[in-house]
């Protein structure tokens, strides 16, 4: 059985999620944006044993906590190779947008793409998938049966409960955004769950009603 803890973090309010098999005890952290200490305070109540930092995209927000985590449980940090010149910016990024003097840099320990499966516990593990758009290297992490059966998908700022991620940078493209929400987010079983990477839950089903106007079937 895998439990799924959502912890809020940062002035962006990211969503940074612990996911991890109850058995075991084995698992991974899902965007460690910022508040180190909370999280590895909650790892360490909730006595689960990491294995990867992961991240949806390169955005500070979603890496800050990164350096102190990979000190306190000597274990690896992944995120797709399209984004790692955001993650060289992390330092710039935060005093920039945040005007966070204490920001630490990120170093990568590997790299994920399209079909990579990263695996925990005994039979659990969450599936990759590419969805550029919102930054060059963004991906989503599904994995089904974590919850009651139904099928669940961590979406970073791919996807929210009412709309998507800032295409104005002069990396994004709305085109990519708009194609990974139809030809891949939009064909995952409608049931479901959407964890984003800013604000509440939603589903595909309810994501796609949303969407109905600018994505037509």
């Amino acid at each position: 059985m895998v439990k799924i803890e959502r912890l809020i973090v940062g002035q962006l309010q990211t969503n940074c999620y612990l996911v991890w098999d109850k058995n075991t005890g084995e698992g991974v952290v899902i965007d460690p944006g910022d508040d180190a200490e909370y999280i590895r305070n909650r790892i360490r109540d909730l006595e689960i044993k990491p294995l990867y930092l992961l991240a949806t995209h390169g955005h500070f927000d979603h890496i800050l906590a990164v350096l102190e985590l990979k000190l306190a449980f000597k274990i690896p940090f992944l995120i797709n190779s399209k984004d790692l010149f955001l993650v060289e910016r992390t330092v710039a990024s935060a005093n920039f947008f945040a005007k966070n003097k204490e920001a630490l840099p990120v170093l990568v320990d590997g790299f994920i793409k399209e079909d990579d499966l990263v695996s925990f516990g005994k039979n659990e593990g969450l599936k990759v998938i590419e969805t550029p758009g919102h930054s060059p290297g963004g991906v989503v992490f599904e994995s089904f049966a974590l919850q009651n059966e139904r099928g669940v998908v961590f979406s970073g700022d791919t996807l929210f409960k009412d709309g998507f991620g800032r295409t104005d940078f002069s990396y994004c493209s709305h085109l990519d955004l708009m194609s990974s929400l139809k030809n891949k987010l939009f064909k995952l079983p409608d049931e479901t769950i959407v964890y984003p990477g800013h604000g509440e839950e939603t589903t595909i089903e309810e994501a796609k009603r949303n969407f109905k106007l600018l994505l037509p079937s």
